[in-house]
């Protein structure tokens, strides 16, 4: 691969900075979590797209010029290096804002306008795989993509991200970026390397141990927990996975379910071992020389994906997807990865950076080899084996069942 960063997307790495998952500290994750399952909307479920749909949606649509982006905060560099050499190569403009705080409050704000055919006044949005994503799709909210439009993705995405559950075949939606949650241990205190989701369960760290609040999270780590897939689990699974979260909160292990401050409790001692994002982890030990570590248990762990999707009423959808694919040339994948340091859907963009990184010098060199050789930003296909989505649930009746057992656990 000859593929070089330009310069000028090359920046300053090495300084402090929020992540894309800071938000949830600032917003509130058990008000996401009570939003979750207020976000249930009544209404007729959708076909699954077929090659029809996709011929038909896309039929006379031609490129406009611009793309209205919405996006989570801090998920690019605030000079936007990327958005400004798409418009060099494309000639198509970019207004990015960064509007979206959590899931279930932007679909809140969207639903009335898709629900009723008219714009949302963005043509490409990012959202999670999970509740939401699932419920954009049923609704037939979603353009179906015509993957004629993608070559970049079609030619260098990993394979993981071709076969995800919850959108087989990537018809609604390709990955922005992706994050694993597993377990981050502080090394001043624990000694010898968890590997076992029982860890969190251990009762020689009773008291030192951290629990997500957000139920979705936290649900998914009780299932693994288990030896359940949460892709494929069932309403009894959710009730024995409730069941075993209980008792690890009624036994005193848990000091507290955190939102983002779990990083702070962790570093400080606070806690010894919790649930963390690998992301976050990464960045902490980066920024503040800390020694935190960070494992996927030998049951397995999550993976979270932040998706880029059409909304179907977007106003320049030839424009969108055009950015879409854009952002799957590995230079540009790079140059996000290098930011943002979460994982890339992108495993080229790795030798990217391995390149960027002998033609670097000083702390830019250090940072550089840092991200490229991290397995918490270029997953190992080991890692990859054992990572696992959020339960995909068939009724809305079914999303409220999961969230009556799991959000109780942290609010009593």
């Amino acid at each position: 691969m000859n593929e070089q960063i330009d310069p000028a997307l090359l920046r300053g790495l090495t300084q402090s900075r929020y992540d894309r998952r800071d938000i949830v500290k600032m917003f509130g994750a058990l008000g996401a979590g009570a939003a979750l399952a207020a976000c249930g909307v009544t209404g007729k479920k959708a076909a699954p797209a077929q090659q029809s749909d996709v011929r038909k949606y896309w039929a006379g649509k031609t490129k406009g010029g611009h793309v209205d982006f919405a996006n989570w905060p801090l998920y690019m560099d605030p000079k936007h290096p990327e958005l400004k050499k798409f418009t060099q190569q494309t000639g198509i403009s970019v207004t990015y804002s960064e509007v979206i705080q959590d899931n279930p409050s932007w679909f809140a704000k969207i639903q009335p306008q898709l629900a009723a055919g008219q714009s949302i006044n963005y043509d490409l949005m990012v959202v999670t795989n999970g509740i939401v994503f699932t419920e954009l799709v049923e609704l037939g909210f979603l353009a179906p993509l015509d993957h004629a439009k993608l070559p970049n993705f079609t030619k260098n995405a990993g394979v993981q991200y071709k076969t995800e559950s919850y959108d087989p075949g990537n018809v609604y939606s390709i990955p922005w970026a992706s994050g694993m949650t597993g377990i981050a241990y502080n090394s001043k205190y624990i000694t010898t390397p968890p590997t076992s989701m029982a860890d969190l369960w251990n009762p020689k760290y009773k008291g030192k141990v951290g629990m997500m609040a957000e139920p979705e999270e936290l649900g998914n780590f009780g299932l693994i927990a288990l030896g359940v897939n949460p892709e494929t689990s069932t309403p009894d699974d959710w009730t024995k996975a409730a069941a075993k979260l209980k008792s690890q909160r009624d036994q005193g292990l848990v000091r507290k379910y955190y939102d983002q401050d779990y990083i702070k409790a962790l570093s400080s001692g606070d806690t010894w071992i919790s649930m963390a994002w690998s992301g976050d982890i990464f960045q902490q030990n980066l920024a503040e020389h800390t020694q935190l570590k960070f494992i996927i248990p030998q049951e397995g762990a999550t993976i979270w994906t932040d998706n880029m999707m059409i909304p179907k009423t977007a106003a320049h959808p030839v424009d969108a997807i055009t950015l879409m694919d854009f952002f799957y040339d590995p230079a540009i994948a790079a140059s996000l990865t290098e930011y943002i340091n979460y994982v890339t859907a992108v495993p080229g963009a790795q030798q990217v950076i391995q390149s960027a990184a002998a033609q670097a010098s000083g702390s830019d060199k250090k940072t550089l080899e840092q991200v490229a050789a991290s397995s918490l930003v270029f997953p190992a296909a080991a890692d990859y084996a054992k990572l696992k989505h959020f339960p995909a649930f068939k009724t809305n009746q079914e999303k409220q069942q999961y969230l009556s057992l799991i959000q109780p656990i942290t609010q009593s």
